[in-house]
């Protein structure tokens, strides 16, 4: 018996211990990690986390359903795209040609009505809240520099960095987008509860506005600049100026650090279905315009969508981009092969939700998986009687 105390006890001093060391070396994030992530038997992020965290709602209005094509679901996926949904397990496949929902498909228990998180599909959503608070003048100018609006920015080269700089990731900023590591700002971002303390003691290092290098805390910063820019939620301002008045058919969530005053963790983490993040394929693919209504600046779309450094040619304001085919494809993009995909050319958006993303190289900035998806997509369009 003595035995097993003193071992009780060792083992409670040894806990002790690690949770002293965690906070002294700000770490203790990674007790809401382990909770949330490996105890649900994941080594990242997942599709339902957001049951997690606290949430902050982004209410719709009159919903306005996505009409169906009269041959609506009447060609099968294709056996190559079959295989790729039960490889990658996929759980929502929606093809929309001329505006009308032409194929969807959904597995594993997930239907139309589900909601998974966008990850970084989300960096579009904020992305466009920009185009906005420049619309309505809450913004001046993509040039505007963010100290006017965050002072507290630490840095080499706090004073250059500018919200344009933020929304196309040419900030310098000092960031580690290490998904796989418990001890990345990347990671520390998504499970802290103080999330503009996280990013204020972070530093413009490099100097902004010279080449794009893809970090999700640029668009945390920039959610940050506008929160004191129009004085309102990201949550609250999307839920008036984009999703209300495309009709979401749901509401939808978006994680934030802590209940109350938080913030939205807006690199990713927006909640909502496929039918739901389709809405803003179409409305970057109509520049703006929703039923008639000029609820986004075209010219703020048009520099969105087209490249901002000649030297990559994959990212432009908040949008990937791919020459393929011999057109011109803009998406959204998430962690785990989240896509949301817009010819313009063919009138047709592409969204795949799913548990794991294609093969990514050191090459090639857009996974396998992309082109898997519009291949398979223009072959089953193919099949379409005239």
């Amino acid at each position: 018996m003595k035995i097993l105390w003193k071992f009780l006890k060792g083992l409670i001093i040894l806990l002790a211990g690690i949770v002293l060391l965690a906070y002294v070396f700000k770490v203790d994030y990674l007790f809401t990690a382990v909770r949330t992530i490996y105890f649900n038997g994941y080594k990242t992020a997942f599709l339902d986390d957001y049951h997690y965290f606290p949430t902050r709602e982004i209410p719709t209005g009159v919903p306005q359903p996505w009409p169906l094509a009269a041959d609506y679901n009447t060609v099968e996926p294709t056996a190559i795209l079959a295989d790729t949904h039960k490889e990658l397990q996929t759980i929502a496949f929606l093809i929309i040609k001329n505006d009308s929902i032409w194929h969807e498909s959904y597995y594993d228990g997930y239907t139309a009505n589900s909601k998974t998180n966008s990850f970084s599909m989300a960096k579009s959503v904020v992305s466009a809240a920009l185009g906005k608070a420049l619309q309505r003048g809450e913004i001046k100018s993509l040039d505007d520099k963010v100290i006017q609006y965050l002072p507290e920015l630490k840095g080499k080269y706090n004073q250059e960095v500018t919200v344009g700089d933020l929304s196309s990731m040419a900030s310098g900023l000092d960031w580690d987008e290490g998904y796989y590591s418990p001890f990345s700002v990347v990671t520390q971002a998504y499970f802290d509860k103080d999330l503009r303390k996280v990013m204020m003691g972070l530093e413009i290092k490099d100097q902004p506005g010279k080449e794009f290098s893809y970090k999700s805390g640029d668009t945390e910063l920039l959610t940050m600049v506008l929160e004191k820019a129009t004085g309102q939620t990201l949550s609250s301002y999307v839920s008036a100026y984009f999703w209300k008045p495309m009709g979401a058919d749901h509401d939808a969530l978006w994680q934030i650090d802590h209940k109350g005053d938080g913030i939205e963790k807006s690199y990713c983490c927006f909640t909502s279905g496929a039918r739901d993040f389709a809405r803003f394929g179409k409305l970057y693919k109509d520049f703006g315009k929703w039923k008639g209504e000029q609820i986004l600046d075209s010219t703020f779309i048009a520099k969105s969508i087209v490249p901002r450094f000649e030297a990559s040619p994959e990212y432009g304001y908040g949008w990937w981009l791919k020459q393929y085919n011999g057109q011109d494809f803009f998406y959204m993009r998430g962690h785990l092969g989240q896509f949301t995909i817009v010819s313009p050319k063919d009138n047709v958006i592409i969204v795949r939700l799913g548990h794991i993303k294609g093969v990514q190289t050191e090459e090639d900035p857009h996974s396998n998986d992309l082109y898997t998806y519009i291949d398979e997509a223009y072959k089953m369009l193919a099949q379409r009687k005239k």
